[in-house]
């Protein structure tokens, strides 16, 4: 089996690497350097050179807030390089994974949103991953569409690294209170798409590690887990207004995954204590 990897720069696409090596399968892993997404020609010419048997699809544009000013630039990445990719692996019979995010839905509520549950972006960085999954779709059967949520891992930045960052020189901070979703550990999340390319379970799926938490309390265990003694300070996300709306509810049923027979992500405070292990 070989296996083409976009965004290997990344957090998640640096895990995926790492996991496929240690089932000794080949693969290729590409950045932004090497296949230029918004460039239909080299995602033809990369792809169809190494022939893959799929593409795990990691690469997307994520920057939130900018992408409310620059709609364009975002959608090239996150829709055209989306298509692009798919349409190759429609010619050459390979599967994708595409990644995608808690953001398609509304963020309104406290129910766990089900894979099929009614799509209401409220950004332009949503809209545009959600957009990706219907080109996903349209184009291929053999497909997985993986919404994750609050991403971290070893390669690059995220929430944990920024708090304990803070945390070294700071007795109290504040965190919003009012966001609840589940933190997604890179390392647990790239063992489930490398087991699903190896099988035809195809769909939408959530996947994240199990249980809910506010960012607030995220923040508590990560000081906490670390041995920091910091006070973290509950505030409503209108304390720290964003040029992207955020969603106040990202929880996402992760049912499809037993369904389908596959395991389910460890519980989140697991996945942080050897995250902080790790780093």
């Amino acid at each position: 089996m070989k296996v083409l990897v976009t965004g290997v720069a990344g957090q998640l696409g640096y895990d995926v690497i790492k996991e496929l090596e240690s089932h000794q399968i080949e693969y290729l892993g590409v950045d932004r350097d090497t296949m230029d997404l918004t460039d239909e020609n080299a995602v033809r010419q990369v792809i169809t050179n190494f022939g893959p048997d799929a593409v795990i699809h990691c690469a997307a544009y994520t920057a939130v807030d900018k992408a409310e000013d620059d709609v364009e630039a975002c959608r090239k990445v996150n829709v055209d390089g989306t298509r692009y990719i798919a349409e190759v692996c429609r010619e050459i019979n390979a599967k994708m994974v595409y990644i995608s995010t808690d953001y398609v839905f509304p963020g309104t509520g406290e129910q766990f949103y089900e894979v099929d549950d009614i799509k209401g972006p409220q950004n332009v960085y949503g809209q545009s991953k959600y957009d990706g999954e219907l080109e996903v779709q349209r184009l291929l059967e053999k497909y997985f569409i993986v919404r994750i949520s609050w991403v971290f891992g070893i390669n690059g930045n995220n929430f944990i690294k920024t708090m304990l960052r803070l945390g070294e020189t700071r007795n109290a901070l504040t965190v919003v209170a009012d966001q609840i979703g589940s933190p997604t550990y890179t390392y647990d999340l790239a063992k489930l798409l490398v087991e699903m390319v190896e099988n035809e379970q195809y769909g939408v799926y959530h996947a994240h590690n199990e249980g809910v938490c506010s960012w607030a309390e995220f923040a508590t265990e990560i000081f906490k887990q670390a041995n920091l003694n910091v006070t973290v300070i509950p505030v409503p996300s209108t304390e720290y207004p964003t040029r992207a709306a955020r969603p106040l509810n990202s929880r996402m049923s992760t049912a499809r995954l037993t369904e389908k027979g596959f395991g389910l992500l460890p519980i989140w405070q697991d996945a942080l204590k050897r995250y902080i292990r790790e780093l």
